[in-house]
């Protein structure tokens, strides 16, 4: 099983049946009208060296000079025949006719210098028409006996007229006509035959051919990884997203077969313990070239098969996408629901409870209750809020701005709301900071960072720094939120942006999930920065035009 070509392959046209066969029907022909001369080559060789060598046979026993230069002529117009062949000029049915042609008249003369036909050298003329038959794949080939038989019935007048004391043998004559006419019939026959099988064998090939190019494309088209495995351990087939996750460069590797063992030792190892065991369950793996968290299940194609094994590779990460995407449609389709069933009586609960705590009353307990209330109704309030967004992340009204002066607003008002003292923060600008953002999504993204920067740094002066930088390109500023708290565990970085993640008791695990989702519809980009001293969160975001 060869590797096939996984991207270019996908271009590959249909076998044309009918052009196929013409073209491999002309080559086959050809080729079996070289053997054919080849054939003729050693019989008239054979025949020319058995009479140079032996003088007393009964070759030529009537006219040996006749005989001898009828075998001369035979070998050098076999061996002019090989040069027409090589030519292809004249047609394939010219050269046909003209090499059996000449077997006909040049055993015809030999056998007249041999004293006719019990010189037995008719039966060669056997095996020349029953070759024709199959090459010609029946043309001509009665035609040929035709000829053949009165090149015969001719020389054996000729032979009575001129011969003395010759005794004409027409009925051998006779039968052996009847014999070249079998034969050539008999060679019509398998020759219809042939024709048949072989228009078949091509059909067949062609449907092969044309299932093994569905089969890559449909191969190819799979989410899933798949590598064919021989029993040495070699990639013998693969399609992209396999090439993906085990990092193997289809470019460099396409001409050779990569070992598995090189390139996924950790793959390798788990074919191991299936091979010794076939019932073995695996856990989720992580590829560690690209950190994919990818599940294995091995089949095997048949017993000791060269391609032996077929590894399935399935990337767990676009299924937990999926399943999120269901997730969030479906708590999308009872937005709207709890919008009318939990806002409105929630906001004349708060509404009352103001009203009761505005009353005059001298009970601890009943101001502690109240207060309980509209704690936990503004909690319920957020909840709300935070699933509504998920309605409008991607309704983005984009404007130019500066964003130190956007930033200095914020701190104000952030301060002012949470009651902080200012010098918490530290900002650290650049002189060209013009950013082109929506002033609603990155006030939220940014009081979200900031909210969970409080929560976790050691609420001293300087404990959050926020910090532009120069990004990447020339198109882009990097944001950074930076505190001095003790930053997120490496266990729960890769659950970090998942919605309803949270390590809070009172968080909805929404707001890192909406802060992502906010940035992505302003073209930002929102990711957390990893081996820094606290929590480091960092805003990619575009330039002004004129800095494109």
């Amino acid at each position: 099983m060869s590797t096939f070509s996984l991207q270019s392959n996908h271009a590959k046209s249909w076998l044309p049946i009918s052009g196929l066969s013409e073209t491999a029907n002309s080559e086959q022909f050809w080729r079996s009208l070289l053997y054919f001369n080849i054939y003729r080559v050693v019989v008239s060789s054979g025949l020319l060296f058995i009479t140079w060598m032996f003088y007393h046979t009964n070759f030529g026993s009537h006219d040996y000079r006749l005989f001898f230069y009828a075998a001369v002529g035979h070998v050098f117009i076999s061996i002019l025949s090989m040069l027409f062949i090589k030519l292809r000029r004249p047609s394939f049915d010219w050269q046909l006719a003209f090499q059996v042609g000449s077997d006909i008249i040049f055993i015809c003369v030999m056998m007249y210098a041999s004293g006719g036909i019990q010189s037995g050298l008719g039966i060669l003329l056997l095996v020349s028409l029953a070759s024709s038959g199959l090459i010609s794949r029946g043309r001509l080939a009665l035609f040929f006996a035709s000829i053949a038989s009165i090149g015969i019935l001719l020389q054996e007048t000729y032979s009575f007229l001129y011969i003395s004391d010759y005794h004409a043998q027409y009925m051998q004559a006779g039968l052996l006509s009847m014999g070249y006419f079998a034969v050539a019939w008999l060679a019509h026959q398998f020759a219809i035959h042939a024709i048949a099988s072989e228009q078949l064998a091509i059909e067949r090939g062609a449907d092969l051919t044309n299932m093994a190019q569905i089969n890559q494309l449909v191969i190819q088209d799979l989410q899933e990884g798949i590598l064919v495995i021989d029993k040495n351990g070699t990639i013998r087939q693969r399609n992209t997203c396999a090439e993906y996750l085990i990092g193997l460069k289809s470019a460099s590797t396409r001409s050779e077969q990569p070992v598995l063992a090189d390139h996924a030792p950790i793959l390798a190892t788990r074919l191991a313990a299936w091979c010794a065991d076939t019932n073995t369950n695996f856990d989720l793996i992580r590829m560690p070239i690209n950190n994919i968290l990818v599940r294995t299940r091995f089949v095997q194609v048949e017993k000791n098969s060269r391609a032996g094994v077929v590894i399935f590779l399935e990337d767990m990460s676009r299924i937990q996408v999926q399943v999120q995407q269901l997730k969030l449609a479906a708590l999308g389709r009872l937005t709207a629901n709890i919008a009318h069933e939990i806002r409105n009586p929630l906001s004349a609960i708060n509404h009352a409870a103001e009203l009761l705590e505005e009353a005059p009353h001298s009970d601890p307990t009943h101001s502690r209750l109240l207060h309980i209330i509209c704690d936990n109704t503004q909690r319920l309030n957020k909840i709300v809020q935070d699933v509504l967004q998920l309605n409008r992340r991607d309704i983005a009204r984009s404007e130019l701005f500066s964003a130190a002066d956007f930033m200095h607003i914020f701190i104000t008002d952030f301060c002012h709301t949470e009651k902080i003292e200012s010098d918490i923060f530290v900002l650290d600008t650049i002189q060209s900071n013009e950013i082109s953002f929506d002033r609603g999504h990155l006030n939220q993204i940014l009081w979200n960072l900031c909210r969970n920067a409080w929560r976790h740094c050691h609420k001293q002066k300087g404990s959050i720094q926020i910090k532009f930088s120069q990004g990447g390109n020339r198109n882009s500023i990097n944001l950074d939120i930076i505190d001095d708290g003790p930053g997120v565990s490496p266990m729960k970085l890769k659950q970090l942006f998942e919605p309803f993640f949270t390590t809070e008791a009172s968080g909805t695990g929404l707001g890192l999930y909406i802060a992502r989702e906010m940035c992505e519809a302003n073209h930002a980009s929102l990711e957390y920065i990893e081996n820094t001293a606290g929590g480091h969160f960092r805003i990619i975001c575009k330039r002004s035009a004129n800095h494109a």
